[in-house]
Order: structure tokens, then C-alpha cells, then sequence
């Protein structure tokens, strides 16, 4: 088998105010191949963004990185000073913005920006850099690509916006591409519109996705293993339908249960008690026991690991092999 395209081995992250630390990813270890999608889920605040902000080495200010490796391509890139990391990104290792609107520049058209990329990596001139936009922007299906590369990111709509930004991220052919909620503020029609072109450009490409969401919805169309997070950790690991069928972590039993599903429309939808606890007051023993209908005195006291409870699934449980049989 061939090594991965990306390999995160027990990534941590810290967050400093003048009252808190905060830890939201505390321990984080996963791995995608070329060809692959890997999808993180959770609920918002479980450290999904934030660990692949840690892996791209764009942390904001008071975060860092305190502990773990990122490999990439044989190359371990969180003790790399910030010159011989820049020039990683966009070439070989990519990220799709959650929020296009706010990623791209509003003071220059969409082909300047894209051709940008062009300019600075491969230096083209601005007219070829431009030219490579438009074939670019051609490719990722936007309409009359030649016209509309002179306009700007405000006369997008969101689905078209986030085109320009998956052909930001494919621009230098990347070997790992992270996309945190790309779909996120799109409709579903949008929403699969846009699953179908990032599946296509990786067949074409062969490249490694990490795919970042909440959605389960967009988890089972995308991905072939998925990840759970929950307080910086992972506590779930599958192939895609494994998961989907027979869950071995009581929060990702939970999350599943709280959604609509159109093969169980007679369900009720169950909603998961309480909150997810701050990444500065994280619970002593398992982070999930105050919301857990499993949670036992040993839950309160010991951190349970992540182990394998069937070929190629793991689980953070205790009582792990008591939710995988239902």
C-alpha cells in the first residue's frame, strides 16, 4: 500500500487569553492516500477548522501548535520556518475556505486573483497568468468563463464563488486538498453541484481530499472514511458505510440519530442533550460523559483511547463494542 498523501500523528494545539488556555485539538492523528477523501465531522466547535488551519501553518495569533507532526510527501511541516513553508502551499498542499466571500479580494477581479497564483508560483506573465484563469475557471464549470473573469467576487452568486475558490486550491495540481465546509452556505442543489465537481477534479488529478463538515448529508455522497472529533479528539474511525450502519462511539450513534434520514422517515429525530464543552473547560475523564446515556464512574477518571473495534473501525469508548452491537 502506498504511503499517505498526508499523515497527521497526534497534532496539538493551544490557545491563549489573558484568563484561559484553551486546547481545541488536543491529540489528533489521522492519515489520507491519493485518490482518497477523508472526512472530518462534528459539531461546530469540536476543532474541525482548526486543525486544518494548524496543518496548513495559517494558525490566527494566539493559537499554536504545541505538540504533533504533519507529514506531507515524506516532508514534516510544523518545525519548517514560515519561508520554506509558504511556498508548500497552493503547490502542494491546498485549503478551500469555508467562506468565499470573505477568502476572495473584493478589490480585484476573480481572474487576478486566480491568475495570481500563476504569476507567483510558475511566473507567467499577466496576460498568460490570465489566459490560465479563464482556462481554469473554464474547467471548474463556470459560465462564459472569458467574460465573467474580469468581473468581481460580489457579482458571484455563492455557488459560482466557491468555484473560483476550488479553482484557487487546484490551480498548482496540489497533492492534498483540505475543504472546510465548502458546501456549507449553498443550497443543495448548489451543494451537489459542487460535491461533483471536487469528486471529478480528483479522479482527474488523483489528489488527496480532506473534507470538512458537519454535514452528514455531503459525508455519505463524498467521502471513504470519516473521522468524528469531538473536544479536539478523535473518537471515531470507519470507512464511510461502516459507519453509517453500525457506529461504535455513543456521539457519533447520537449525531446520527439527530438528523433527518429518507430511508427511516418514521424515526423521531432525537437531539443530543446539552453542549459541546469549551476548548478552556474540557471535562476531567471522557469529554463526552455529561451529554453520554452510556457515562459510568469510569468515565469520570480515565480518557479512553482510541482502539479498534472491528477491521479498520476505531472508537474512543469504553463501552465500545456494547454500541457497535446495537
Amino acid at each position: 500500500m502506498s504511503a499517505p498523501a498526508l499523515e497527521v500523528r497526534d497534532l496539538r494545539v493551544e490557545f491563549r487569553s489573558r484568563r484561559h488556555v484553551g486546547y481545541p485539538v488536543n491529540g489528533l492523528s489521522y492519515h489520507v492516500r491519493r485518490g482518497k477523501t477523508l472526512a472530518i465531522v462534528g459539531e461546530s466547535g469540536a476543532g474541525k477548522s482548526v486543525a486544518a488551519h494548524a496543518v496548513m501553518g495559517t494558525l490566527p495569533g494566539p493559537a499554536r501548535v504545541t505538540g504533533g507532526d504533519v507529514w506531507l510527501a515524506g516532508r514534516e511541516l510544523t518545525r519548517l520556518p514560515e519561508r520554506e513553508r509558504r511556498p508548500i502551499r497552493g503547490r502542494q498542499l491546498a485549503m478551500i475556505a469555508q467562506d468565499s466571500l470573505a477568502a476572495l479580494d473584493p478589490l480585484f477581479t476573480v481572474a487576478n486573483q486566480i491568475g495570481e497564483m500563476f504569476r507567483f508560483n510558475r511566473g507567467l506573465s499577466r496576460r498568460a497568468a490570465e489566459r490560465a484563469a479563464v482556462e481554469l475557471m473554464d474547467l471548474v464549470g463556470i459560465p462564459d468563463a472569458r467574460r465573467r473573469a474580469g468581473q468581481y467576487p460580489h457579482e458571484f452568486s455563492g455557488g459560482m464563488r466557491q468555484r473560483v475558490m476550488i479553482a484557487m486550491a487546484l490551480a498548482l495540481e496540489p497533492e492534498v486538498v483540505i475543504a472546510d465546509e465548502p458546501t456549507s452556505a449553498l443550497d443543495v442543489t448548489v451543494q451537489a453541484q459542487v460535491l461533483d465537481l471536487l469528486g471529478s477534479r480528483q479522479r482527474a488529478m488523483g489528489l488527496a481530499l480532506v473534507l470538512i463538515t458537519h454535514d452528514l448529508g455531503v459525508v455519505a455522497e463524498a467521502a471513504d472514511r470519516v473521522l468524528v472529533m469531538y473536544a479536539g479528539r478523535a473518537v471515531e474511525e470507519a470507512p464511510v458505510r461502516e459507519l453509517f450502519r453500525r457506529p461504535a462511539h455513543p456521539y457519533t450513534a447520537a449525531l446520527l440519530t439527530s438528523v433527518p434520514r429518507l430511508d427511516r422517515p418514521e424515526e423521531e429525530l432525537q437531539p443530543i442533550p446539552g453542549s459541546p464543552p469549551d476548548a478552556a473547560m474540557v471535562p476531567a475523564g471522557c469529554p463526552f460523559r455529561p451529554r453520554c446515556p452510556l457515562a459510568r464512574a469510569r468515565c469520570e477518571t480515565d480518557i479512553p483511547a482510541l482502539r479498534e473495534v472491528a477491521p479498520g473501525h476505531r472508537s474512543a469508548c469504553h463501552f465500545a463494542e456494547q454500541v457497535l452491537d446495537g
